[in-house]
């Protein structure tokens, strides 16, 4: 058993940044690919970001390309996610997430998931 513990959300005017950190609760780094996904109320959890378990790839949902950026350091099992240009669509729950295989992308299903951080980007 893996958890994934979020921190940074908080509220921020549109056009700033915001930094997320998710720590897993034992190292990761071999076959666990890391990811970000958010969701809003009465709707389904989309995928945000993923990082590859080597950090050498990653892949973005097409509305955070260019302003969202995923990381990773395995040697503190902690995956980063640096949100930049913030709008108000950006608010949402974010979720870390732990993939089972070493590469993920929009569809792949993770196996862990965080308890959630909020974020709230006024106009």
């Amino acid at each position: 058993q893996v958890q994934l513990v979020e921190s940074g959300g908080g509220v921020v005017q549109a056009g700033g940044s915001l930094r997320l950190s998710c720590t897993a609760s034992r190292r990761t780094g071999t076959n666990n690919a890391m990811g970000w996904f958010r969701q809003l109320p009465g709707e389904e959890r989309k995928f945000v970001a993923a990082i590859s378990w080597k950090g050498e790839s990653t892949t973005y949902g097409d509305s955070v390309k260019g302003r969202f950026f995923i990381s990773r350091d395995n040697s503190v099992g902690t995956v980063f996610l640096q949100m930049n240009d913030l709008k108000p669509e950006d608010t949402a729950v974010y979720y870390c997430a732990l993939f089972s295989r070493p590469y993920a992308g929009s569809s792949s299903r993770p196996t862990y998931w965080g308890q959630g951080t909020q974020v709230t980007v006024s106009a």
